[in-house]
């Protein structure tokens, strides 16, 4: 079974309060769903949105892990190690 081996990366929690992808809303673009990067906290929306924000992110910044924004999921995607996996509170 796969894992991610850049957990010791996750420096941020999901934010509570958010207003939609940073780079969406100064550009006026539009998008699907909501990440978050787990190093800088960084808002930015899926690859299913037209600007692809936070895979954009994930490849200039080399920060590995995006966690879903949207409600009733809890799941994380590494970048690096192509896997998802739940992080777990704490």
């Amino acid at each position: 079974m796969a894992t991610c081996t850049h957990l010791d990366q996750i420096k941020v929690d999901p934010p509570t309060e958010f207003a939609g992808c940073e780079d969406c809303l100064r550009i006026g673009g539009t998008w699907v769903h909501l990440r978050v990067c787990r190093t800088c906290g960084r808002v930015a929306c899926c690859d299913s949105s037209p600007n692809q924000h936070a895979s954009k992110h994930a490849a200039a910044t080399d920060h590995p892990i995006m966690t879903s924004l949207e409600p009733g999921e809890d799941w994380s995607w590494c970048f690096v190690d192509e896997v998802a996996f739940v992080v777990e509170p704490g």
